[in-house]
């Protein structure tokens, strides 16, 4: 909740697809793409962009890019003028750098040597200004104030060894994550095929799912690829049930993964640069992520539910009821109530047509910004001792009004369990977090934070309890690894500026 209110965001999703069997094909792939991206719609709402290829000899590129949600972006009239795709990528974004203007949104087409290319990017690289200059050098132009279009710059360029009547993708790919290490997922639309790319610290998330023909698919067996009439890859599983499509598997950390109308093939794996373990965002487990994505084999809803099962190990509370602030700490505290052996209640009914731009900057209506967003459900929580479980705190200039309003409207405590730790440094890698002094965790102790926000007592996930509650249900022999910068400091990389 306080992630929302505190604009801190992730930067954005991507979403790709591929037709198989022979083109042109019967599939509406402009359809799939749309849906793919309004299923992650939570990762970005500033603005759209999609490009699809007929996959031809020399391919056929069209583009179309909107401000605002997807649905906006994509009307009817645009979607007919991409109807002619057998494969094509996709965009919503965030903007953590770049200015929120229409040239930022991706993908971004550049030409290369060997003919054009589209890229989409998930991600924060962390050495984007030393990038910038380096591109800058070679005397390449950049449109953009997006870090994203030096990704496509970089793989414009033609690496050492390249057969000159070619291109060497493999190569091209490898040589990008020589010059930045992270954060990026990526898709890379090359003529008749997409590249599936993640860094070598896997901190972005990417996932692979087989188109089922929907006569097969209420057969939850259908494992034959070639059953299959096409395929997607996307930044979380989530968006596959809505396409019709099944999960496949996860890109790996550092691979790249080759996707064609004949199917799936893993070109390479490049190792963590340092030789460390993965550091895959840990925020993506407690906030972004939808609760049905997948992640490392295990359902995003069921970290979050023992995230509040450790939370009420670690910091119980003498009260009589459990509820939170809808919904994103609903699986948490759902598990809290079932390991504490209290009665779970809503006390909040969320107003779901109330979008941010609705309250005006007044100060009455700021004021008013919580009852105009929530209303109290004051017969479940009267004359009651209420703990809130929240994902997080921020500035705790959002959970101050809600505890405000419960106990002005019957509730005799109000106590605050956070299912996450207390955020106390800034991400370089995608996500956008206030600057360290901003952060009311390094402002505050637990006691006095509880005194600023008003409530009776405020207590945190440990870092430890985290960690354990997200390794939990791994069954991955693969090496796993989280990254927890924002909540200790330590950066799975060496930072550049």
């Amino acid at each position: 909740m306080e992630f929302e209110e505190s604009c801190i965001g992730e930067e954005c999703g991507i979403f790709g697809c591929v037709a198989a069997g022979e083109w042109p094909t019967k599939i509406e792939v402009e359809q799939i793409l749309t849906l793919g991206l309004v299923a992650l719609q939570h990762r970005g709402q500033e603005c759209a962009g999609m490009v699809i290829s007929n996959g031809g000899s020399p391919p056929t590129y069209l583009a179309h890019k909107g401000m605002g949600l997807v649905n906006n972006a994509f009307p009817p009239e645009a979607l007919l003028k991409l109807r002619s795709g057998n494969l094509g990528i996709c965009h919503t974004r965030y903007s953590t750098t770049g200015v929120s203007e229409l040239q930022n949104c991706q993908p971004f087409v550049v030409d290369t040597l060997h003919g054009k290319i589209a890229v989409a990017h998930n991600g924060e690289l962390i050495n984007s200004q030393a990038l910038r200059k380096k591109i800058m050098r070679h005397g390449v132009g950049l449109s953009t104030s997006s870090d994203s279009e030096l990704i496509a710059q970089l793989l414009a360029l033609t690496p050492p060894m390249e057969e000159l009547d070619s291109p060497d993708w493999v190569a091209r790919i490898k040589n990008l994550m020589s010059e930045t290490p992270t954060s990026y997922s990526l898709l890379i639309m090359y003529k008749d095929v997409i590249y599936a790319v993640r860094d070598p610290c896997g901190n972005r998330p990417l996932s692979i799912g087989r188109l089922i023909p929907i006569s097969k698919l209420p057969d939850s067996e259908t494992k034959k690829v070639e059953d299959s009439e096409g395929w997607v890859v996307s930044s979380e599983s989530c968006s596959f049930q809505s396409v019709g499509a099944k999960y496949f598997r996860e890109v790996l950390p550092g691979e790249i993964v080759k996707i064609s109308s004949h199917g799936v093939k893993s070109l390479t794996v490049v190792p963590h640069p340092e030789g460390g373990l993965p550091a895959f965002c840990i925020f993506e487990y407690i906030y972004f992520a939808r609760p049905d994505s997948i992640f490392e084999g295990q359902m995003v809803y069921s970290v979050r539910q023992r995230c509040g099962r450790q939370l009420a190990i670690e910091a119980p509370a003498d009260v009589d009821v459990v509820s939170t602030v809808p919904e994103s700490a609903t699986p948490a505290a759902l598990s809290y109530a079932q390991q504490s052996g209290l009665p779970y209640v809503e006390v909040l009914c969320k107003n779901r047509y109330v979008g941010r731009t609705f309250i005006q900057p007044s100060t009455r209506l700021r004021q008013l910004g919580v009852a105009t967003k929530f209303g109290a459900l004051t017969d479940n929580f009267a004359g009651k001792r209420v703990v809130l479980i929240d994902d997080s705190i921020v500035r705790g200039n959002t959970i101050s009004p809600i505890i405000k309003l419960l106990k002005e409207t019957g509730a005799t405590e109000v106590h605050i369990r956070v299912a996450s730790p207390p955020i106390r440094f800034p991400c370089y890698m995608g996500i956008n977090i206030p600057t360290k002094e901003e952060l009311i965790a390094n402002k505050l102790q637990f006691k006095e934070i509880a005194d600023y926000v008003g409530a009776d007592s405020v207590m945190y996930l440990s870092v430890e309890g985290l960690i354990s509650a997200v390794r939990e249900g791994l069954t991955s022999s693969n090496r796993v690894g989280h990254c927890t910068a924002c909540l200790t400091g330590k950066y799975p990389v060496k930072l550049e500026w």
